[in-house]
């Protein structure tokens, strides 16, 4: 444990000396993805803003969906979905973020812990544009910024934290087993489902409250509307704050004990 701890006090020092590598990285691997295509990195946020559009028609336009909690439909919809979008990319390109830089596992002087890190980065950047057109959309609906609205930073924190101790964790193991990557998309498929995005927790029976909230995306997507809708301090429900930490650091600290034990083998794999 006290090893692991070290680890990674030793990865933030590393963060912050090589912090211009970091970003140099991002930029990389952000334009990598779309370098290829004609619209380029624009796909980054046309896809997102076109599932956006969909739900928005099937739901508002389609069925009609009433306001929740007095809020208009589509921005309840967004404070689940855009924190969604960035957890489940970052995870999801975490995962593989290893094998798909198989010539620097093979360089000693890197350090192969930042790669996940790059991809959440890389993640990162699009969910900031995400977030200006969060505050956009409630401007035009008539809620100004508030002052709750700050607690954005802390939950961006919480989720980089996350996606950080998951993506060591499935990033080492898919090395090994590439199953993984597989296995990966498709709990978040039922993450998705499984959380609350689109459908009320009220619309459930209560004895499976319990049951939802188990789920760590729960927590920050609630969050978010804790702080544009519910305006509400993440404080006040402490109970589900702890649990969350709890999880998260659990997650993180195995993420970084596998990562640390599979490192030396990953060369030989790949």
């Amino acid at each position: 444990m006290i090893r692991i701890l070290k680890g990674l006090l030793g990865l933030i020092r590393d963060l912050i000396v090589n912090r211009n590598l970091l970003w140099q990285m991002t930029r990389r691997d952000f334009k990598q993805r779309y370098i290829s295509s004609y619209l380029g990195i624009l796909w980054a946020f046309i896809q997102p803003t076109v599932t956006i559009f969909i739900f928005w028609f099937v739901f508002q336009v389609g069925f009609k969906s009433v306001p929740v909690n007095n809020f208009p439909f589509i921005l309840w919809l967004v404070c689940g979905m855009f924190p969604w979008f960035f957890l489940s990319e970052s995870i999801l390109s975490a995962t593989n973020s290893v094998i798909e830089s198989s010539f620097l596992v093979k360089k000693i002087v890197f350090r192969v812990e930042l790669l996940p890190i790059v991809k959440i980065m890389s993640a990162l950047v699009v969910h900031s544009f995400f977030i200006v057109v969060l505050f956009a959309m409630f401007a035009a609906y008539g809620y100004p910024p508030s002052i709750y609205n700050l607690q954005i930073i802390y939950y961006l924190f919480a989720m980089i934290c996350l996606s950080l101790g998951l993506g060591w964790l499935t990033s080492s193991l898919t090395v090994f087993m590439r199953d993984i990557g597989q296995f990966v998309a498709m709990m978040l498929q039922f993450g998705f489902w499984g959380t609350p995005i689109f459908w009320n927790l009220k619309s459930i029976p209560e004895q499976f409250h319990a049951v939802i909230k188990l789920n760590p995306a729960y927590y920050l997507v609630e969050g978010y509307r804790q702080s544009f809708i519910f305006k509400e301090w993440f404080w006040e429900h402490m109970p589900l704050t702890i649990y969350f930490w709890l999880v998260t650091a659990a997650i993180m600290i195995l993420g970084a004990w596998c990562f640390k034990k599979l490192r030396p083998h990953f060369a030989d794999v790949l």
